[in-house]
């Protein structure tokens, strides 16, 4: 068994005290390495958590005798001559990042995820573990493990340790639900009104939708950590049996525009205890925390669960289809705002996030998982359910990647999902995989057919701004300064203008807070006057009359649908028309 043991001298400081304790069997000859992670599942990037550690000590934990040691990698340590003895292991790790990935302490609470401050033992990741903590008497402590005593946390594994997130404190809420005889928990850290009726009955309608779905559980309890912080934040991470979210701000929580955000990404969170916790990828069966785990199948991971995450709230009643609505035409705008999707697919996308799948990068590199992972999803649900008449639909693709993979810990191929999908569909399926998923081939009349199969279309609307629509280009004002912040490859600005070009005068006109206003002036011509690395230049913009450029995608329902349709909508949304 390996222990560990944290504890805090001084929250100010934001320093938590580590300890690591474990025995090396007598006649072990090999060196002993140990291993923090190098990131988090959830984040399919290299973090670098061992930055947060100061002052790492090796020590025989009976004598206090300093071990033969030596760092052999940024994360990793080599230690030799330790056979027979119990190994203590000592550090101080920074714990003052909040948010959803991240560990915090102060006087208030102590919220950790261990996978950024907890090493493991090499070989030895399948060992049972315990955590003990050292917090201040009457501090309550919310996370998924099982508590095997006072403040003491056991785990089946490393991995099993890693993925299980705590908040330990003294003002933790909390309320529970059920579900077909599942508990679920609702944890709140911070100073919130909260409409706890509301709330669990909001969180039970979607999670008996989730249950229905996919017909089991994958664990044996839940638990939504939220921290809730008195300024803006969105963020959210999917664990084995459990959620960190958090948001703010505070006060904000039950109105209309942070409350749908809460529930939104609760929705989509517990989807992962299934798409990604359970149904893994082969590449991840199991991870690998000392180094980067490409895959290609994060348009499943994470743009399946996206779909699900707004859309079973409107399933379950919870949201109102003109609500669903709402946060799909936001997918949509961020899809085609984004000219990367004529340059990577979404598989190649998938194995990028590895290099900067969370930072804008380079202008028109690359599609979102979660955007266009999202639109193909739902893309397929509809071509789905249009082939059969609604017998199938992409539940049947989840519940069969749940029964292979999910239930019995076989990670799947692309070649697996492939093939569920065909045989779902019952037909040949190679043309959406080949087009959407492999391809970067435009997704407005694929989608446009099948959302008439449920009474809907894509309504496509000229951008009014002079400079986006005709000219293509986007400005910001900063300090009273405009600044061209985007231009498209294809449009004429790309022809005149650069980014960080700072725009000064339109026609000799002075640009202050005014620059649409001097656009629109109905000319196709403009001379525009730009400081450019500190050089004053005047420059000519011509509009092209057969192009407009980042026009406005939404889905609306037809004005005047067929009794088919309407019915289909019902099938498909579990709302009335």
């Amino acid at each position: 068994m390996i222990h560990y043991h944290i504890s805090f001298e001084n929250p100010l400081t934001f320093y938590l005290q580590v300890q690591m304790t474990f025995e090396v069997p007598a006649g072990t000859e090999a060196p002993v390495e140990l291993q923090l992670p190098a990131w988090r599942p959830g984040r399919y990037e290299l973090q670098n958590f061992a930055q947060k550690l100061q002052h790492v000590v090796l020590e025989d934990a009976a004598s206090g005798e300093a071990l033969t040691s030596r760092k052999i990698t940024k994360d990793r340590w080599q230690l030799r001559g330790a056979a027979g003895r119990t190994v203590r292991v000592r550090y101080n790790f920074y714990a003052h990042q909040m948010d959803a990935g991240g560990s915090w302490l102060d006087e208030t609470q102590l919220y950790l995820n261990p996978v950024q401050a907890l090493m493991y033992v090499e070989g030895r990741q399948e060992e049972t573990c315990q955590l003990l903590l050292d917090v201040p008497e009457g501090w309550q402590i919310a996370c998924g493990l099982p508590q095997r005593g006072p403040n003491l946390l056991e785990a089946r594994s490393f991995d099993h340790l890693a993925d299980s997130p705590l908040i330990a404190s003294p003002t933790l809420q909390y309320r529970n639900y059920e579900v077909q005889g599942l508990p679920f928990y609702i944890w709140i850290q911070g100073e919130c009104p909260v409409d706890w009726g509301r709330l669990v009955q909001d969180f039970r309608a979607f999670s008996e939708e989730q249950l229905t779905l996919f017909g089991s559980f994958p664990a044996q309890d839940y638990h939504f950590l939220n921290q809730i912080l008195p300024y803006k934040h969105y963020h959210g991470v999917e664990h084995l049996n459990s959620t960190v979210i958090v948001l703010g701000p505070a006060e904000l929580l039950m109105t209309e525009g942070l409350y749908k955000e809460l529930l939104g990404v609760s929705c989509h969170e517990l989807f992962h205890a299934w798409n990604i916790k359970s149904i893994r990828p082969a590449e991840m069966q199991p991870y690998d925390y000392a180094r980067e785990n490409y895959f290609r199948t994060c348009f499943i991971a994470e743009g399946i669960t996206t779909y699900y995450g707004e859309y079973l709230l409107a399933r379950s009643g919870v949201r109102t289809a003109e609500q669903y609505f709402q946060e799909l035409n936001t997918v949509l705008r961020k899809h085609y705002d984004d000219y990367g999707r004529y340059h990577l697919s979404v598989a190649d996308a998938s194995m990028d996030l590895w290099l900067d799948g969370y930072k804008p990068g380079v202008p028109d590199r690359k599609v979102s998982v979660y955007h266009k992972g999202a639109l193909v999803a739902l893309l397929l649900d509809l071509t789905l359910r249009q082939l059969s008449g609604h017998q199938r639909s992409l539940d049947d693709v989840m519940r069969r990647l749940w029964e292979e993979f999910g239930k019995t810990g076989l990670g799947y191929t692309e070649e697996d999902y492939q093939r569920v999908v065909k045989e779902v569909a019952g037909r040949d399926m190679q043309a959406y995989f080949d087009k959407f998923i492999y391809g970067t081939a435009s997704l407005e009349e694929p989608l446009n057919r099948v959302l008439g199969f449920v009474g809907c279309r894509l309504r496509i609307e000229e951008n009014p701004s002079v400079s986006e629509g005709v000219y293509g280009f986007r400005t910001v004002v900063k300090n009273e300064r405009t600044e061209v912040t985007d231009i498209l490859p294809d449009a004429p600005a790309a022809l005149a203008l650069t980014v960080d070009d700072e725009i000064v005068a339109i026609n000799g006109r002075r640009v202050d807070m005014n620059l649409h206003t001097l656009l629109a002036d109905g000319a196709d011509q403009h001379t525009v006057t730009v400081f450019r690395q500190n050089r004053l230049l005047t420059v000519a913009l011509s509009a092209d009359p057969a192009h407009r450029f980042w026009q406005k995608v939404t889905i609306e329902k037809l004005p005047s649908p067929t009794p088919e349709q309407q019915a289909s909508f019902r099938q498909w949304m579990g709302q009335e028309w």
